[in-house]
């Protein structure tokens, strides 16, 4: 079950398994419900300029660490040992497993409501209360267990590549022309509805970059396997902007073709094979807790020599299940902003850190290199500061660029 953690990693993953990963990680429920608070506030018109610019952003940063990853040879807490120091990187590898334990929460909560959701319409038996909503949970869980014990590589060149991504397609075709044919008065009226313009343009983008940039913490445990710098970088970009864009452009439609309080899943389930479409879905869904599960796990080895990664897969799970059937796990909004404020201006940092060379001889083995700790508190500061003084700027690109540059400043001062 545990996998090695050297630089003598094999390089199986291509190009065709880089978009295939990313693309069906990038799909799910939540990043099409994250599309969905983009209306009324925006316009048709500037929600898929928004849309479009923020995941090709996002992605591109995403990609941009994934490719990092690849010419390292480094897994996400060993690239944060190898920037802040052995020592000091325990603490945001720490926050890195606590964001992920809450992911895995989030997704085992949103595949237990989506599935009750579809047996109930299926069945008419009301399944209902928390007694089901944990035995949802709990079959979740073996489920996600049960794809936890085999390998990695497994999972993303069978099930992510030949079987998933096909079926999610295919679902996210038919619900896209579904709701087009809902839209009252046609596509032309939906591109020139207004918003109601309370919400700045540059907090929505930040609201888009918020999904690509929740994956940074995770992408190299996934890109070390890349056969090369090239396709990894184009692989995961693509990939990931084109669920992305999807996915968020599928909620604002959504929301716009049926606007009702019934929530986002049984208004799918309304559409005309909603229920297949929102199963496929939900399954996909799967790989996402997967991943989660994978990293935390991963994450978790770099602690101590004494855990495990089947020790710390089973904690993951057992937690993020108990936390899915009884903590309230709706907030996702402020949870994504949270994650931004840290993890940003972190691999903002390490960026400008390997900007120069990006290999694993740039790494270093000091306990602590604090000039680079220094920039990433100012960073998460600055990030909170930006987004309740001047929200209409925006906080998740000026952040990234002045980390970026000052950590590439420090360093390449120290190596003078």
């Amino acid at each position: 079950m545990n996998e090695p953690n050297n630089q003598a990693l094999d390089k199986p993953f291509m190009w065709h398994h880089h978009v295939s990963l990313w693309f069906s990680l990038g799909v799910g429920l939540l990043v099409i419900q994250m599309g969905s608070f983009l209306s009324p506030a925006l316009g048709s018109r500037d929600a898929m300029l928004v849309i479009v610019m923020g995941s090709v952003i996002g992605s591109g940063i995403l990609a941009y660490v994934a490719r990092l990853g690849q010419q390292t040879g480094l897994n996400s807490a060993q690239l944060m040992q190898s920037t802040f120091g052995t020592t000091f990187a325990k603490l945001p590898i720490l926050l890195n497993i606590f964001q992920l334990l809450g992911w895995t929460a989030f997704e085992l909560v949103i595949m237990s409501e989506g599935s009750m959701s579809v047996v109930n319409a299926a069945s008419q038996l009301g399944f209902d209360g928390i007694f089901w909503r944990a035995v949802f949970v709990f079959g979740w869980c073996i489920l996600l267990y049960l794809l936890v014990k085999g390998t990695m590589v497994t999972m993303v060149r069978k099930f992510a590549s030949k079987i998933m991504l096909p079926l999610v397609i295919v679902s996210l075709i038919w619900l896209t022309y579904q709701f087009l044919g809902k839209l009252d008065g046609g596509i032309s009226a939906f591109l020139d509805k207004p918003g109601k313009g309370d919400m700045p343009m540059m907090s929505a983008m930040d609201l888009v970059l918020a999904m690509p940039i929740s994956w940074l913490p995770l992408v190299c445990d996934y890109s070390r396997h890349g056969r090369s710098p090239r396709s990894t970088l184009s692989g995961t970009w693509l990939g990931y902007a084109f669920a992305n864009i999807w996915c968020y452009g599928l909620g604002f439609l959504i929301v716009n073709a049926a606007p009702t309080d019934i929530g986002l899943v049984a208004t799918i389930l309304l559409a005309q094979g909603g229920l297949i479409a929102l199963g496929l879905i939900i399954i996909d869904e799967l790989d996402n807790a997967y991943g989660d599960t994978y990293s935390g796990a991963t994450s978790s080895e770099q602690l101590h020599e004494k855990i495990s990664f089947e020790t710390a897969a089973v904690g993951i799970i057992i937690v993020a299940g108990f936390a899915a059937v009884f903590l309230p796990m709706h907030d996702l909004e402020k949870f994504l902003i949270m994650i931004s404020s840290i993890f940003l201006p972190l691999f903002g940092v390490i960026l400008g850190r390997f900007a120069k060379s990006g290999t694993i001889e740039s790494t270093t083995n000091a306990k602590f290199v604090w000039p680079l700790v220094l920039i990433w508190f100012f960073g998460i500061g600055l990030f909170h500061f930006i987004t309740l003084k001047a929200p209409h700027i925006g906080a998740t690109l000026p952040v990234f660029a002045i980390m970026f540059l000052l950590a590439f400043v420090v360093h390449k001062r120290e190596i003078a």
